[in-house]
């Protein structure tokens, strides 16, 4: 499996600041926030899955547009994969003739632009040999984080999460594991802020941490724009016995 980072920050604002979409291969987007824009029209047209983590604005904003921009193009149908409750908000706040079209009833009902795959804790989806698993996580909405395996490594990638013990307990029982990307979305100072939005700042993340059995690397994202380098460095300072680095658009994994 090959994953590639187009978005990985908390906000936007110039070139590098894009939020959160990873691709996988060719075909498979982790998220669709705005850092899909920046694949052409063709690239766009090959995206046949798109798995959602939650259903908060910064990871699902292209998603409208994906469908509206190549959705004629395509034979069939993307598919959305997410928890029941995430698709029900989708459906409820953005497909609903209000704020977009319902592409789940365009050209008509019966071969739409898009269909939806619920997905379960825990229950691998297999598409040409990767599996793709839901994981929990702790966040103000449903959310999940999701386990990518290739059959020779795993990539884990945490979603929007603060402490989550469930999380842990599932990472633990990955034999092949080999990278983690996990959120540190505040600084330090903003640790009430990070716990009121159910995120994580670099001293939870340390606290975390501890409950990892593996030693995969470790990536970290979703930090907002103007604070990676206040994160970096109170990371540095809690980090242990892990190497922990910032993720970066563009960022290649294979595995």
């Amino acid at each position: 499996m090959r994953v590639q980072i187009l978005g990985c920050s908390g906000g936007i604002g110039g070139s590098t600041q894009r939020t959160t979409s990873l691709l996988v291969d060719h075909d498979i987007l982790i998220d669709a926030g705005t850092g899909a824009a920046d694949l052409s029209l063709p690239a766009l047209a090959q995206i046949d899955h798109v798995f959602i983590t939650h259903s908060h604005l910064d990871h699902i904003a292209c998603l409208p547009f994906i469908l509206d921009s190549v959705g004629a193009m395509r034979s069939n149908a993307l598919t959305m994969y997410a928890t029941r409750e995430t698709q029900e908000i989708i459906r409820t706040h953005i497909f609903n003739w209000l704020i977009w079209p319902d592409f789940n009833q365009i050209p008509d009902d019966k071969n739409p632009y898009l269909r939806f795959h619920t997905i379960t804790l825990g229950e691998p989806v297999v598409l040409g040999g990767r599996s793709i698993t839901a994981l929990p996580a702790n966040h103000t909405v449903p959310a999940v984080g999701y386990h990518l395996d290739s059959g020779k490594a795993s990539l884990v990638f945490s979603g929007d999460t603060t402490v989550c013990d469930a999380l842990w307990q599932a990472i633990n029982r990955i034999g092949n594991m080999r990278t983690l990307i996990i959120e540190a979305a505040f600084p330090n100072c903003e640790r009430t802020l990070a716990l009121q939005a159910k995120h994580l700042c670099p001293s939870l993340l340390g606290s975390e941490l501890t409950k990892l059995e593996h030693k995969p690397e470790i990536f970290v994202t979703h930090s907002k724009p103007g604070q990676s380098e206040q994160i970096m460095h109170e990371l540095e300072e809690i980090a242990g016995a892990h190497k922990l680095q910032m993720l970066r658009n563009d960022q290649v994994f294979e595995f």
